[in-house]
């Protein structure tokens, strides 16, 4: 027996054509004609897979290019073929979407799909394809209908308490399921025309331009900011800059200054009570974040301003900003208020959790006490988080202990890199604010492609300096499908989960 993956062509039309009356029986012997497959060969050649045994075509795999952002999930097959004209095809898209396979009865027992499944995958990375999506049938569900709900059904599949011929080899191929689609496919009654989105991603994808600096590697600056005394915000504002400067010599994506980093400035109001010091110095912010608005554009890089008093409503929240290089300006407020920041200050937390997207993919931010509480960087993890910024401030090395073994959990568990900044050394003459410790770092996950002690680069405790790292988000996407351990994937969602109540 000869078995061969190859190119279909048109020529193969008549053994494709008795592999699919064999195969559709069950969906009233509805066929591709020769006309349909000229048509997709002359659009999208190198889609149109086949396998033949000793010559003869047994099995097919059809496929188009589209934008899929243009049809969404909540599309049909007619839909997303364009009322089977195949004018949704665009080489240029990003989605390499399955619209048939097939393997005639008389060979299933080759496991000729999975190898039409792995020349799917090939040629989706070879084309710098984002994923493989599909409408796939639940040919077993109708056996099932009167006592499970599609989702149940899919559950039940996904835990093996039933066995459906296709979702079940679906699953066993890397795919999963994204949703449930309502009449997909008229006509498929054994699905009782449902169907399972179902969706592979290219773990090598690099976007657009694939031969430019991979856009999955990302290098970090973490200012260690040491505290110290300013005449004036001239002297602070050239301090800022010199490390915005230095960073961005390197090229780097990203620089985070601690929490609180520009309390010296508090200085002039030592002989006012703390909560009205704090409150004095929220009324710099706003020019504070605007400067370094500036740096961030001028500089090209992205600023994680660290964190900052601000004043709203008459409520004093721990503020940090994220200055984009293109411009724009986002804020995140501290959700977890320590008992010192609220004894001595009156500060509030805030109450807004989403990840920030920008030019190097999805970052989620935490201040300080926040990475003591797993649930947010579980909920930035589920929102597509690969790196988490912690901006602190602690006083002592138990303070610092917590922060920093809290910062390494999260990384694991959330299988994302994690980078913290601190301030240290003293700060006299500034109430509350006397003695810092800090030692910055990057974090990573926990597995063979990582650093055996899940450290990515560290400083010298209690030195003012400047840390530049890389970190590859490729090595997040292998993980999270082919780690030792998959924690994200393996979570038992069925029994617990943590989401957003506002």
């Amino acid at each position: 027996m000869n078995i061969e993956t190859r190119k279909l062509t048109l020529e193969d039309y008549d053994d494709l054509k008795e592999s699919m009356l064999q195969a559709y029986d069950t969906l009233g012997g509805q066929i591709w004609s020769k006309q349909t497959i000229a048509k997709l060969l002359k659009l999208f050649p190198e889609g149109q897979l086949c396998i033949a045994v000793d010559d003869k075509v047994v099995a097919c795999s059809l496929a188009l290019i589209v934008n899929y952002d243009e049809y969404g999930d909540k599309h049909t097959y007619e839909m997303i073929t364009g009322g089977y004209t195949f004018s949704t095809h665009d080489p240029n898209g990003d989605t390499l979407y399955g619209i048939e396979i097939f393997v005639s009865p008389e060979y299933r027992g080759l496991r000729l799909g999975r190898r039409l499944y792995e020349a799917r995958k090939e040629l989706c990375e070879s084309l710098n394809l984002k994923s493989i999506i599909a409408g796939g049938r639940i040919p077993g569900y109708h056996e099932h209908a009167d006592q499970l709900s599609p989702r149940q059904y899919i559950d039940k599949v996904k835990a093996k308490e039933i066995y459906d011929p296709t979702l079940t080899f679906q699953i066993s191929n890397d795919f999963h399921v994204r949703k449930v689609l309502k009449n997909y496919l008229p006509g498929d009654h054994e699905s009782k025309e449902f169907a399972t989105l179902i969706e592979w991603n290219n773990i090598y994808y690099q976007g657009v331009d694939a031969s430019a600096r991979s856009a999955k590697t990302i290098r970090i600056g973490l200012v260690q900011w040491q505290m110290r005394l300013f005449p004036d915000m001239d002297a602070f504002y050239e301090q800022v800059e010199f490390f915005v400067d230095a960073v961005s010599g390197y090229k780097s994506d990203f620089i985070m200054f601690p929490e609180l980093f520009n309390t010296p400035l508090l200085q002039p109001y030592n002989h006012l009570p703390e909560m009205e010091a704090m409150r004095k110095l929220a009324e710099l912010t706003p020019e504070i974040v605007e400067k370094i608005q500036s740096y961030a554009v001028s500089y090209n890089v992205n600023v994680i301003s660290g964190s900052m008093p601000i004043l709203e409503n008459n409520k004093l929240y721990n503020a940090t900003y994220l200055c984009h290089r293109s411009g724009k300006t986002e804020e995140y407020r501290k959700i977890h208020i320590t008992p010192n920041e609220l004894k001595y200050y009156g500060m509030v937390g805030g109450d807004k959790i989403q990840v920030f997207d920008t030019d190097c993919g999805k970052i989620g931010i935490l201040i300080c006490y926040d990475v003591e509480f797993p649930e947010l960087s579980r909920i930035y993890a589920d929102q597509g988080m690969q790196i988490l910024f912690v901006p602190f401030l602690t006083d002592t090395q138990n303070g610092y202990t917590r922060v920093r073994r809290c910062a390494q959990a999260r990384a694991i568990e959330n299988e994302c890199y994690v980078a913290i900044a601190g301030c240290v050394g003293n700060l006299p003459k500034v109430n509350n604010m006397d003695i810092q410790f800090a030692q910055s770092a990057v974090f990573t996950p926990s597995d063979f492609a990582f650093p055996t002690n899940a450290v990515k680069a560290e400083t010298t405790p209690n030195t003012e300096m400047m840390l530049v790292v890389d970190v590859d988000l490729h090595l997040l996407d292998e993980l999270h499908h082919f780690g030792t351990v998959k924690i994200l994937k393996d979570r038992r969602t069925d029994l617990y989960e943590v989401k957003l109540l506002k």
